[in-house]
This record gives structure tokens, C-alpha cells and sequence, in this order.
């Protein structure tokens, strides 16, 4: 970091397999982009304030975010004196043992589940990221992507600061620790005020734990009660599993504060005018049984398949979810149509990407990996096949004829959000225009190369009306291309070569 910072405690202040903590017992989980046709939506942040043994409570909520990040995993506690971090690779049951949560004692906490959207795939990245500065012990986790940060980072290097990781997050740590304001609010304030583009933070020090939505809105995060304490995550379904209540989401612009005193709220800059917040957090993202934005993703994901029925009718026996993620829309497709929904495609739950590698002939062998058809209920039919998405076209096709090989007599793809043609810049890992099928080829096109009978997309209208978009405070880049905020012509570089 940057080279005025005085030395950090003797005290370990962040462990990943050395100093007073046991070595996480992991495996490192390669991924290839091509491997799977889905886009990834890959932080998930959680924080709990005033209740005893506090890691514990992180890690149940870390596990309940699991599916929001697979490559990283972090936990920082404080006892009121010292911030103690400890991070690793790999999934949160396997980091965060027993014996782990003991070596993390303290009554608050803060956690990050990471999948790399900005930055390499590497431990350094992990989060939450720390450093000791003039103003204490700091721990942040940040879900969203920054939009300046190359430019920012640029900047600071210039001055001298050094990067210990790869990661847009550490640019707001920077700043923070260079802010010449006293407070600690309003030095996070301060480094706030130089950064663009998507974060939803948690942040702990020594003595209290803060959550900052940035102005637009971009990601969810949501504040609960555990008894006398508080709560910070990025889905509601985290608060079910510790017994939490859910009170309200953190606005726009704000910064809440947990400390001894209880709730504080701060704005530390004014909403935007106009909201963006992520609609694929509707469609893809988050859990079904979370509350995001104000409305439940099911109720979203079960009216986005009733839509879709109507303006994608067709004559067929069976309506079949691509699993997980299609069945909401499945449910409201079937009920919409009258068709019966089958589960007709099994996923194996056990298959991590550990045993897929990057090379042509394993990716061939992921979806038959993962998804079985059930040969009883398809041969013969004429099958309509439900999915919230298709990015590549690569696992659609393979979907499609996994079906077909089955016996399906056809097979009728609809897809239950409009088509993706341009990339993500705010935290999601939707790869370049050129990759993008639907981009570059035309609907018939498509239905050619994936197989299917027919083909049928929400409407951009019909993603608007289920997910309740009346005020047009949602973000729609990836299907419109109209980018909230403005993107460096070195971000798009940065992608393309990406």
C-alpha cells in the first residue's frame, strides 16, 4: 500500500494459511470462461454487529451467499481493539472450519464470497481486503465493478502508492488512507467521491462496522436485526438463515454506521436522479428466496415465464427448466400455457468446475457432467425447454441436443430475459460484444446454431413489467447498451482483450 503507512500490529492482522491461524484446507477451483454459457454475478457481502462470536454468524451468511462467488471466501472480526482477517481460496465449508472460527474471536464481523469479475484469480484478491493506516485497522468487501478504476490506479502509482492485488477494490482503500479528513466517515466519503460506477460495501474497523450503496443503486444491500444487533447483506435470504428480521435497504448514496450507539445514517452523496439498479439480479443473480430491490425474485422469475408464455406461445407436452435458474420461469410458463412442467433435466450438485478443465474435449463433457435428461418423460414429446438466458449459445446447444438424444420429438427453447448483446461493466461477467451470440447473429440465426424447433426471448417490455420497472430505475446495458454511467474507452479495451 502506500509507503507512508506505518507498520501493522504484531498481532497478525490477516491470516490465509500462516500466522495464529490454521492453514485453510482448500482446492483451487480453475475455471475456464468457456466452460459454461451463464453469466456470473460473482461477490456476495455480509456484516453483523453486536452479537457474541460473530465469525459464526458471518459464516452462516457467507453460506447462504455461496452462490453469489465460488473462488474466495473471507472473514474479518474485531473484539474492539484488533481486526483479525482471514481469507482463502475455495468454497466457505471448506475454509471455515472449526477450528478456524475459533482463531476469529470478536462481536463483529464482515464477509465476501468472491468470484473475479475485475481483477486475477489469485488469493491477493481475496476479500476482505485490509490495511493498517493513520486511521486504524480497516477491513472492506466490495460487490460491483468500478469504471475508473484503471485510471484511478494509474494515478496513485504515479504518486508512489504500491498495489498489493489486482483487484478495483483496493483503489477506494487508497484513497481512504490518503484522505486528509480526520473522520473516519468522512474519509470513506472522501475516497467515495473519486471512484465511479458499482459498489455495494461493507467495511469494519476496530470498533464498528459501516454499509455504503453507491448513488445509482447498482447492487442490493440490505440492513436486518439479530436480536440486539444489526445485520448487512447483499440478499434477504442470508437473514433467513440466521433468524434475522429484515428492516429496510440500505438507499442510494448512504452510509450506514453500527457501533455501540446503534444505527447511524449518513449520505454521503445524493441519489441519482436516475436509479440503476441490475434487473439480472431478477433474472439470474440472486436466490429465489431473497427480496432484491424491493420485490420478491420468485414473484419476478415466475411472472417473467407467465410473460413469456404469452408472447412466445406454442403447442407442446411438457415444459422442461433448465435447472437451477430456469425454474421460476418454468413454473410461470406452465401455469400461463397450461402445460404441464416436468423436471426432465437432473443436475449432479456435486460437479465443481475443479473437474472441468480449459481444454475443447472436457468442455464438450460439462453439460452431460452436470445435466441428465430423464429419458421416461421426454422420448416422444414435444418439449419447450425454459432458461433464463443464453450468452455464447454453447451450453444452449448442447442442452438441446442432450434433449433430443433423449427422444424428444421437439424442442422449443424460450428464454425468460431479452437477448444479451452488449458486455457488463458493473460487476457481472458477460464477456465481449464479439462473444456475445446475439450480438452478432440475427434471431433465426441463433435458432439455427442452437437447434431448436423454435425460439422465442422476453421481451425488453415484458422484462420491465415483471420485475415492476414502472420508473425506469433499473440498469438494462446488457440488453440495451445503454450504459448508466460513462465507460472509459480503456475499460472496453481492457475487455476486448480480455
Amino acid at each position: 500500500m502506500h509507503p507512508s503507512y506505518p507498520p501493522g500490529p504484531k498481532k497478525p492482522f490477516e491470516g490465509s494459511g500462516k500466522g495464529i491461524l490454521p492453514p485453510p484446507t482448500f482446492e483451487s477451483h480453475p475455471v475456464s470462461r468457456q466452460d459454461d454459457d451463464t453469466p456470473r454475478e460473482f461477490c456476495g457481502v455480509f456484516a453483523v454487529f453486536g452479537t457474541p462470536e460473530a465469525a459464526k454468524v458471518a459464516h452462516l451468511g457467507l453460506y447462504a451467499l455461496q452462490h453469489r462467488g465460488q473462488e474466495s471466501a473471507g472473514i474479518a472480526v474485531s473484539d474492539g481493539l484488533t481486526v483479525t482477517c482471514y481469507k482463502g481460496m475455495g468454497h466457505v465449508n471448506e475454509l471455515f472450519t472449526a477450528d478456524v472460527l475459533k482463531g476469529l474471536p470478536g462481536h463483529m464481523a464482515i464477509g465476501h464470497t468472491r468470484y473475479s469479475t475485475a481483477g486475477d484469480t489469485d488469493l491477493r484478491n481475496a476479500q476482505p481486503l485490509t490495511v493498517s493506516c493513520q486511521k486504524g485497522q480497516v477491513a472492506l468487501a466490495h460487490n460491483g465493478n468500478l469504471v475508473n478504476a484503471s485510471a484511478r490506479r494509474r494515478e496513485l502509482e504515479s504518486k508512489g502508492d504500491i498495489f498489493q492485488s489486482t483487484s478495483d477494490t483496493e483503489v477506494i482503500l487508497h484513497y481512504f488512507a490518503r484522505s486528509k479528513q480526520s473522520g473516519v466517515p468522512e474519509s470513506l466519503a472522501d475516497a467515495l467521491d473519486r471512484v465511479e460506477g458499482a459498489y455495494s460495501l461493507v467495511a469494519l474497523l476496530k470498533d464498528s462496522v459501516y454499509g455504503i450503496r453507491d448513488p445509482r443503486g447498482f447492487r442490493p444491500l440490505s440492513l436486518g436485526r439479530l436480536n440486539d444487533g444489526w445485520v448487512l447483506a447483499s440478499e434477504t435470504c442470508a437473514f433467513d438463515l440466521i433468524n434475522a428480521t429484515f428492516v429496510r435497504d440500505v438507499e442510494p448514496g448512504e452510509m450506514v454506521i453500527l457501533d455501540r450507539r446503534g444505527l447511524t445514517s449518513l449520505r454521503f452523496a445524493p441519489p441519482a436522479e436516475k436509479r440503476a439498479f441490475c434487473i439480472f439480479e431478477h433474472v439470474y443473480f440472486s436466490r429465489p428466496d431473497s427480496v432484491v430491490f424491493g420485490k420478491s425474485v420468485q414473484k419476478s422469475r415466475e411472472m417473467l415465464g407467465r410473460l413469456l408464455a404469452r408472447e412466445h406461445p406454442v403447442e407442446a407436452d411438457l415444459v422442461v427448466p433448465v435447472p437451477d435458474s430456469g425454474v421460476p420461469a418454468a413454473i410461470g410458463y406452465a401455469e400461463e400455457s397450461g402445460i404441464p412442467m416436468r423436471l426432465g433435466l437432473i443436475r449432479n450438485h456435486y460437479v465443481g468446475r475443479s473437474f472441468i478443465e480449459p481444454t475443447q474435449a472436457h468442455r464438450d463433457l460439462a453439460v452431460k457432467l452436470k445435466l441428465n435428461p430423464v429419458r421416461s418423460l421426454i422420448e416422444g414429446k414435444r418439449v419447450v425447454l425454459v432458461d433464463d438466458s443464453i450468452i455464447r449459445g454453447t451450453t444452449s446447444r448442447k442442452i438441446v441436443r442432450l434433449v433430443r438424444d433423449a427422444g424428444a420429438a421437439e424442442v422449443h427453447m424460450r428464454i425468460s430475459c431479452p437477448p444479451t448483446t452488449s458486455p457488463c461493466f458493473y460487476g457481472v461477467d458477460i464477456p465481449t460484444r464479439e462473444e456475445l451470440i446475439a450480438a452478432t447473429h440475427s434471431l433465426e440465426e441463433i435458432r439455427r446454431y442452437i437447434e431448436a424447433d423454435t425460439l422465442g426471448y422476453l421481451s425488453l417490455d415484458g422484462l420491465r413489467q415483471a420485475t415492476g420497472d414502472t420508473d425506469g430505475h433499473y440498469c438494462l446495458a446488457c440488453y440495451s447498451g445503454n450504459y448508466p454511467t460513462i465507460i472509459q474507452e480503456s475499460l472496453i479495451a481492457l475487455r476486448h482483450r480480455e
